[in-house]
C-alpha cells in the first residue's frame, strides 16, 4: 500500500500522518487553527462554496520534509573481465579490470510532509518520510521547508516504525505557525475534509474530499486503523495533515489504494486519536511500548465459522501459543478463539492484536475464549511487545515449497484420511520432518495427495502437516476419519485443521467435507 518511487535519482516516498496537543509555549503566538480563529471565514458545513480563507489560515503550518541519504550498494561484476575490455568497461561498472564488483556509496533524497504542532517548533511526520529508504541507506540529515521557503535543519525527536509516526524539532529565532489536533472520533462518513501536502514535491497543495470510511483496516499492520477519505493524495502526501472544516486536525495522511502509484480516490489517514498518544510519547524522548501475548492468530472467515459452528467474525483463532509467553501461562491453546479482551468484542475492525496492543504491559486482562465448543474465561498478564525485527524472527522465514518427502525409508505408509475430505495423509516422522524443513516439535499427520476434485486440492499441498482436526490432535490416518466423520454426522458442512507448511507458524484451514 505504500509506494517509494525513483525520481532523477531522488526517493520520492508517500506516507502516513500523526497528531498531538502540546501545552502552548509561554508566547502570544496562537494556533493557526484556534477555536474562533476561523469559524468566521470557514465554509458553511454541508454547502462549502469556498475552502480558500480556511487554506489561508492552515497552510502555513505544513511543511515539506526532506532528507539526505547514503546508499552502499554492492556492483555487479565486470562480465569483460579478464578480457582486452576489461579496463575500458571497467571505467564505467566501478569493478576495474578485476571485475570484483566492489560496493559504492551513492547519494540518495526522500520528500514528504509534516505539519507543525508547537511554536516552539515540533514537527509530525510519517516515520517512512525520515526513515532510511532502503538496506544499507543511512540518514545524513533532515530539512524542513515553511511555505514562506525558509529551511530548517531538523533533529529526530522519536519514531515509531510500527505506527509509521514520527517527530521532529526545528529550532527558529521566532515563533512558528501550528496547528491543533482535532477529534477523529467525532469524523462521520460524509464529511468534508481537506488534504494539505507537497505531492511528488511541487510544493504547497491543497485538495478535498469528504470521509468515505472511518475505522478502515487495510491489511497493512495489526494495528492499521484508518480515516479514508476520496480527497486526493498522492505520493509526498505522506506526513500531511487532513482537516475537517473547523480547521482541525483529525487525520495524518499515509497511505493510499492504487494499482498505478497515483491518486484513484482511496485514501488513508492515521487517526488522530490513534496518533495523539503515541506522539505525546515521543515528544517526551520516550519509547513506544505495546502489550503482547505471545500467539499468533486468525480472523474467523465464513468457512472456519462454519466449520466450528460460530457466527461470522466472532473472534479470532490462536494458530500458535509461544512456549513461556504470556498467552501460555494464561492457558491460551492453539485453536482457542477469543471473542473479548475486558468485554470489548474482537472484530475486523478492533483486532486481537489491536486490543492487546493498547493494553498496557504488566496490566491484566479478561480474554473471552470458545474451546471446544464451550465458553471460558482466562486471565492474562500482558507482557511487552518485541520490536518489529524480534517478531519477525519469532515467526520464522517463509515455508518450504519443495514438495518431496525424502522419507521413501519409513515404514509408515500413506493412507487415505477420508473419502469425505479427500486426502491421503502419514505419519509425519522425525525423518520427514526433517525434508519438509519442519520444527522438530511439531507433531500430527502429512499430506500425501489430495483428490483433484475436493475442496482440500484448493487449500492443502502435499507436504502439509495437519496437527489437529476441530481442534483434536490427530497422529494418523483413522483419527482424521473419524473425527471428520463425527463432524459429517453432526451435520457440519467444514471441518477446521490446523495446518504447519515448512518453516511457517501454523495457521488454520477450513475444508469442506465432500
Amino acid at each position: 500500500m505504500r509506494y517509494a518511487y525513483a525520481l532523477t535519482g531522488a526517493l520520492l516516498l508517500g506516507g502516513t500522518a500523526a497528531s498531538l496537543t502540546l501545552q502552548n509555549p509561554a508566547t502570544a503566538q496562537v494556533a493557526q487553527n484556534e477555536p474562533g480563529a476561523i469559524s468566521a471565514s470557514a465554509p458553511r458545513a454541508g454547502a462549502p462554496m469556498s475552502f480558500a480563507d480556511l487554506v489561508a489560515k492552515l497552510q502555513p503550518a505544513v511543511v515539506n520534509i526532506s532528507t539526505t541519504q547514503k546508499v552502499t550498494v554492492q556492483q555487479s561484476a565486470n562480465p569483460f573481465a579478464g578480457t582486452p575490455f576489461g579496463d575500458l568497461f571497467g571505467q564505467f561498472g566501478g569493478g576495474g579490470g578485476g571485475g570484483g564488483g566492489a560496493p559504492v556509496t551513492r547519494e540518495g533524497t526522500s520528500l514528504g510532509s509534516g505539519f507543525l504542532i508547537s511554536a516552539d517548533g515540533y514537527v509530525v511526520t510519517n516515520n517512512h518520510v525520515i526513515a532510511p529508504a532502503s538496506r544499507g541507506a543511512t540518514v545524513e540529515s533532515i530539512t524542513v521547508t515553511l511555505q514562506d521557503r525558509k529551511e530548517y535543519t531538523a533533529k529526530l525527536v522519536g519514531r515509531d516504525p510500527t505506527s509509521d509516526l514520527a517527530v521532529l524539532k526545528i529550532t527558529s529565532p521566532t515563533p512558528l505557525p501550528f496547528v491543533r489536533l482535532g477529534d477523529s472520533s467525532r469524523a462521520r462518513v460524509g464529511d468534508w475534509v481537506v488534504a494539505i501536502g507537497q505531492p511528488f514535491g511541487l510544493g504547497g497543495t491543497v485538495t478535498a474530499g469528504i470521509v468515505s470510511a472511518v475505522h478502515r483496516a487495510t491489511g497493512g499492520g495489526p494495528f492499521d486503523t484508518f480515516i479514508q477519505t476520496d480527497a486526493a493524495i498522492n505520493q509526498g502526501n505522506s506526513g500531511g495533515p487532513m482537516f475537517n472544516l473547523n480547521g482541525e486536525v483529525i487525520g495524518i495522511n499515509s497511505q493510499i489504494y492504487s494499482q498505478s502509484g497515483g491518486n484513484i480516490g482511496i485514501g488513508f489517514a492515521i487517526p488522530t486519536t490513534e496518533a495523539k498518544p503515541i506522539i505525546d510519547t515521543l515528544v517526551k524522548g520516550q519509547a513506544i511500548k505495546r502489550g503482547y501475548l505471545g500467539v499468533s492468530i486468525q480472523a474467523v472467515n465464513a468457512d472456519m465459522a462454519s466449520a466450528l459452528g460460530l457466527p461470522k467474525d466472532s473472534g479470532e483463532i490462536v494458530g500458535r501459543v509461544e512456549p513461556a509467553g504470556p498467552g501460555a501461562k494464561a492457558g491460551l491453546r492453539a485453536g482457542d478463539v477469543v471473542t473479548a479482551i475486558n468485554g470489548q468484542a474482537v472484530t475486523p475492525e478492533k483486532t486481537l492484536s489491536y486490543l492487546v496492543a493498547n493494553a498496557a504491559p504488566g496490566s491484566t486482562i479478561k480474554l473471552d475464549v470458545i474451546r471446544d465448543g464451550k465458553r471460558q474465561s482466562l486471565n492474562a498478564t500482558v507482557g511487552t511487545r518485541p520490536s518489529e525485527d524480534q517478531m519477525a524472527a519469532l515467526t520464522g522465514g517463509s515455508g518450504d515449497d519443495d514438495d518431496s518427502f525424502g522419507g521413501g525409508d519409513d515404514s509408515e505408509q500413506a493412507a487415505p484420511a477420508s473419502s469425505s475430505l479427500g486426502i491421503t495423509v502419514q505419519p509425519l516422522t522425525p525423518q520427514i520432518a526433517r525434508s519438509l524443513g519442519v520444527d522438530s516439535t511439531v507433531q500430527g499427520v502429512v499430506v500425501a495427495a489430495t483428490d483433484p476434485s475436493s475442496d482440500a486440492a484448493q487449500k492443502l499441498r502435499r507436504g502439509d502437516v495437519i496437527s489437529s482436526v476441530n481442534s483434536q490432535p490427530v497422529r494418523s490416518a483413522a483419527d482424521v476419519a473419524r473425527i471428520v466423520a463425527a463432524a459429517k454426522a453432526a451435520g457440519r458442512p467444514q471441518v477446521l485443521l490446523n495446518i504447519t507448511r515448512g518453516r511457517q507458524a501454523g495457521g488454520f484451514v477450513a475444508v469442506k467435507i465432500k
